[in-house]
């Protein structure tokens, strides 16, 4: 039937989101009602919603390219080389807050960037802080005051490539910490102590793919012997219960989880790089969709140690997220809450002994799924970010 998962199943009683195509509609229906399961139809022509966020992104594009991040479009979704010049216009109007690292490169030899963000104090932090990171090359922007591998916060957007809400709000993320780093009294006692990373398109081989032949691929585009199907979930490729329950080993499965733990360069990237830093004490990796927030484990149902304060703080985090414009969230451990999953992104770095490891799950609940309009952008990255600011907050005033 070629059915493609978006909310996969989980416990009884919870929904499971299914897009079908044509051909198979009506044997699905058939088989629904012949072992009496209830459905409901949430879009009625996914390529309808597809088509109009292309016309929208082209006549976005049609306009002449922002000269600063004033003027770049933060309610729309961007090309990769859109956001990689909104990276470089970023740092080029704040040299002395935020830097640029790459950190690896894709399958297909892309470069992956962090942006790192700090107020650099001297010529020697400035040395110390770009010294040994040319062979990397995922970008990440990093946020910071001071010297080097100082406490820091780590924070990723789109490695599912189809989320586009989360590389657009990774977008908003970053230009809101340019814009509050003084004025903003918590943010700026987060950057006195710690330095903020932040990987906006994890996974870019997936998300150019997402925007040039399938807008619903998932996965990295790395090919392994023995199979023509293409790609790993770089969700499932981490070293945390690797090849467990809730990962695949077909290589045609959207949770695919790779020949070997680490196998994809976009994972292994930043593996090395939180590694080699040393000193990482919160990491929050940003899905869409489903209004949750999870904390480890995905791959047992052994409770973390750190289990009644990581609950804390997501009951916390959900409110400050609802209190500006209602959206509701539930909170609690992967496999509590959804399903069970090995192979994780904060199972690994947990286990790596980074106790506030978080993931959201962004807008919405299912009535446009992947496809969210352009115009819940901003909205999505402005709660969002209340939330993330409890999180790191109680990073910098609980120090381990």
């Amino acid at each position: 039937l070629q059915l493609d998962f978006w909310l996969a199943p989980r416990s009884p009683g919870y929904p499971v989101d299914i897009r079908v195509p044509f051909p198979s509609l009506q044997p699905l229906k058939a088989h629904l009602e012949a072992n009496g399961v209830f459905y409901s139809i949430m879009i009625e022509d996914v390529q309808a919603l597809v088509d109009h966020e292309q016309t929208e992104m082209l006549r976005s594009s049609r306009r002449q390219l922002p000269l600063s991040t004033n003027t770049f479009d933060y309610a729309t979704y961007h090309s990769l080389d859109e956001i990689y010049t909104f990276m470089d216009l970023l740092v080029a109007e704040n040299p002395n807050l935020v830097s640029k690292l790459e950190i690896g490169r894709s399958t297909e030899n892309r470069p992956l960037y962090v942006l790192k963000v700090r107020i650099w104090g001297s010529w020697g932090d400035r040395r110390g802080g770009t010294r040994g990171k040319a062979n990397l090359s995922s970008l990440l922007f990093q946020f910071s005051k001071g010297g080097t591998n100082r406490p820091a916060i780590w924070i990723d957007t789109g490695i599912h490539s189809r989320e586009w809400v989360t590389q657009a709000s990774g977008v908003w993320f970053a230009k809101k910490i340019v814009l509050d780093h003084e004025n903003d009294k918590g943010l700026a006692s987060i950057l006195d102590k710690m330095d903020i990373f932040l990987e906006i398109v994890v996974n870019p081989d997936g998300f150019v793919f997402t925007q040039t032949q399938n807008r619903m691929w998932r996965k990295t585009r790395s090919r392994h012997p023995g199979s023509s199907c293409v790609g790993v979930d770089p969700n499932r490729n981490w070293d945390a219960g690797f090849g467990g329950p809730g990962a695949s080993g077909n290589p045609c499965s959207e949770t695919y989880h790779g020949p070997y733990a680490n196998s994809e360069p976009e994972v292994k990237a930043i593996v090395d790089f939180v590694k080699n830093h040393g000193n990482i004490k919160a990491f929050v990796s940003i899905h869409s969709y489903s209004q949750l927030l999870f904390y480890p484990y995905g791959y047992t149902s052994t409770p973390v140690p750190d289990q009644k304060e990581l609950d804390q703080i997501s009951k916390k985090a959900v409110a400050a997220l609802s209190s500006l414009y209602g959206t509701k969230y539930k909170y609690g451990s992967i496999i509590t809450t959804i399903y069970q999953a090995s192979g994780g992104t904060i199972d690994w770095t947990y286990n790596q002994g980074i106790k506030y490891s978080f993931t959201f799950e962004l807008r919405d609940t299912g009535r446009y799924g992947f496809l969210l309009p352009a115009k819940e952008i901003v909205p999505t990255a402005q709660e969002t970010w209340l939330a993330l600011k409890v999180i790191m907050l109680h990073a910098r005033n609980h120090p381990y």
